[in-house]
């Protein structure tokens, strides 16, 4: 791949990706990123922890992961998260954000 992304790197049993999150919006999607993390919008409040649930979520389905193999190893009460993918590989992820993530760049370049 011709991209490194610091918000993103490999541990020894799968992948940590570093995420700002935005609860109660009126949608769930990646909408921005710089060196630090990915920004991501869910519709979830942070009440009860269902934002970080409606998280883990999201990032099941944008990467094809189950769940069972995602956690939030830290921010669990924070805005900024690093979330852990067990068994996945940085290459594989990275492909599935390069596409969201040059959208992003070209929109705000416009």
């Amino acid at each position: 791949m011709n991209e490194s992304f610091k918000f993103l790197y490999e541990t020894n049993d799968g992948v940590i990706l570093c995420a700002k999150l935005v609860p109660n919006s009126s949608y769930s999607k990646i909408v921005d990123f710089n060196e630090e993390y990915v920004r991501i919008k869910i519709s979830s409040p942070p009440i009860e922890n269902r934002a970080n649930k409606e998280l883990i979520s999201f990032c099941s389905d944008f990467f094809d992961v189950n769940k069972s193999k995602i956690q939030i190893v830290s921010g669990e009460k924070s805005k900024l998260k690093k979330i852990h993918i067990r068994d996945e590989k940085i290459d594989v992820l990275s492909q599935k954000l390069l596409f969201v993530l040059d959208s992003i760049k070209k929109t705000s370049k416009e």
